[in-house]
């Protein structure tokens, strides 16, 4: 297949794999190759399974109802009190939990941006603005402000293809040892390895991609016809995902590093390793991969928030614009000025903990429901099948819950 051919048929796909790829997979990824070399490779092919089965359901219900699943749970009759709880859950998870999230998406791009350029640190008083991070948030405003939707997933694509590139050409200059890699892929627990373990996983396994896809799906696909190339589309997009985070778990495992202090640290600790081409690499892909989940944060933020309320989804409409807006604002204040916004953090984990197991149960129960996907529904084995996958989603969240509420 040409290239030419081959990127005619590149999707939205590519905005999931923007999404998840942020700083906070870049650094848990890199901690989990320091401190337990390849061991755990093998749960990240599990989150690669449990992520790609949520996802083409996600997909398939978007493109068959022509609704994403904020609009599909705001039209529910049958359970009231279900709908409003579940409604109320995406809205602190998703909606206020990515505008929290949003100063790690601006601060970790900035902190790549350092490799290279330390950007001027002003002094305003007591406040200590960080330019970089103004920069950063800026280009992402200026993209999503546009309203031009191809030029933006262009763009997403572009820097998700060269990202990818980094890490993988960085994870390829450790030269690892490959039976030690592929002794990675096979399970060994530990209880000491449990936290990192949930921490890939959750990396990978993310509620809000699963409304972003379903929404980007209504919109690029319209027939029942092309399941195919939207399969195709959001596999590719889930296999580089996770095939860019076990490169950085690679790269880890040769960093010199014993604590990362800042995520800054992982580019800079392998310059005595192989010099500042391995650094620039790293460098580079955290900065892109802060700045493409810093654009994707506010567009699937706005998306959830105007499905819920019922308002216009077109990137250039006004309620899409105050909504990623208002998300981006928040996120350029909190990385620019240091702020913590600690208690909004605190329950968007909250939100996510519980929201979680509850929307892949949704969306397990939805894939068997003929009334939403007439005969594309899911084989009673491929729903049993999504049982086990729930189960993984309920310990996530409980684990989720616990770190929260400090019960472990």
């Amino acid at each position: 297949m040409k290239l030419k051919d081959l990127l005619k048929k590149i999707g939205p796909g590519p905005l999931v794999t923007a999404a998840f790829i942020g700083p906070g997979t870049v650094t848990v990824c890199t901690l989990a190759g320091i401190q337990f070399d390849y061991t755990l490779l093998w749960a990240l092919g599990l989150s690669l399974v449990a992520t790609l089965y949520l996802q083409e359901i996600s997909g398939r219900l978007g493109l068959i109802t022509r609704m994403d699943l904020s609009e599909l749970l705001k039209n529910q009759s049958q359970n009231q009190i279900f709908k409003i709880f579940s409604l109320i859950l995406v809205f602190l998870a998703i909606g206020l939990g990515n505008a929290a999230y949003e100063g790690g998406n601006l601060t970790g791009a900035n902190l790549g941006l350092g490799v290279f350029w330390e950007a001027p640190v002003w002094k305003m008083g007591s406040l200590t603005i960080q330019t970089g991070a103004l920069l950063f948030g800026a280009v992402a405003f200026f993209l999503l402000w546009s309203g031009n939707y191809k030029a933006l997933e262009k763009v997403l694509i572009a820097l998700v293809i060269l990202m990818s590139l980094a890490f993988l050409f960085a994870a390829g200059l450790t030269r690892p040892d490959w039976l030690a890699v592929f002794s990675g892929f096979v399970p060994v627990f530990d209880s000491e390895k449990l936290p990192t373990i949930v921490a890939l996983i959750g990396t990978t396994v993310v509620p809000y991609n699963l409304f972003l896809y379903a929404s980007l799906a209504k919109n690029k696909w319209n027939k029942p016809s092309e399941i195919g190339p939207m399969r195709w589309d959001i596999s590719m997009a889930v296999i580089l995902g996770v095939g860019v985070s076990m490169s950085i778990l690679i790269v880890g495992v040769v960093n010199p590093v014993n604590e990362l202090q800042t995520a800054s640290d992982i580019a800079q600790g392998l310059s005595g390793v192989f010099g500042k081409f391995a650094s620039f690499l790293m460098g580079f892909g955290l900065m892109a991969a802060g700045l493409t989940s810093t654009i994707t944060a506010p567009l699937a933020g706005g998306l959830v928030i105007c499905g819920l309320l019922g308002k216009s989804q077109e990137i250039q409409s006004t309620s899409m614009r105050l909504s990623m807006g208002s998300i981006l604002v928040l996120g350029v204040v909190v990385s620019s000025l240091g702020v913590r916004p600690f208690y909004l953090i605190t329950l968007a984990q909250l939100a996510n903990g519980i929201l979680l197991p509850i929307i892949s149960g949704w969306l397990i129960w939805a894939g068997s429901q003929s009334r939403f996907l007439g005969n594309q529904v899911n084989s009673k084995a491929w729903t049993l099948f999504g049982f086990l996958i729930w189960v993984l989603t309920l310990v996530l969240g409980l684990k989720s819950l616990g770190s929260v509420l400090g019960w472990f």
